[in-house]
């Protein structure tokens, strides 16, 4: 199993929370944090300047199409913030506590 961390960012910390919360508690992934972010982006044609909220997801690879889904369920964006990195070398108990606790 391939251990990714997928970010998402939210437009406040209520959303985020959200979205963190219940994806730990199905089980999808094993932790998340959330970040407070300033954002600088082009959307429809305008620069924007933005306060938002980054979250890290800890995850298996297997696992993420499932978590791409019931993130776009739950955000408020036309078009999330949505990639996955994968994870290199690990703390190896880490790695061990991340899939059983990510595992499908």
């Amino acid at each position: 199993m391939t251990p990714i961390v997928i970010v998402t960012t939210t437009k406040d910390h209520q959303e985020a929370k959200q979205i963190a919360h219940d994806l730990v508690v199905l089980k999808l992934a094993a932790s998340a944090q959330i970040s407070v972010i300033n954002s600088v982006y082009r959307w429809q044609g305008e620069l924007c300047e933005t306060q938002e909220f980054q979250v890290s997801i800890k995850a298996i690879a297997a696992n993420y199409h499932a978590i791409e889904t019931a993130i776009t369920q739950r955000h408020s964006y036309d078009v999330p913030e949505i990639y996955a990195i994968p994870m290199g070398a690990m703390y190896p108990p880490y790695r061990n506590w991340l899939v059983a606790n990510a595992a499908p």
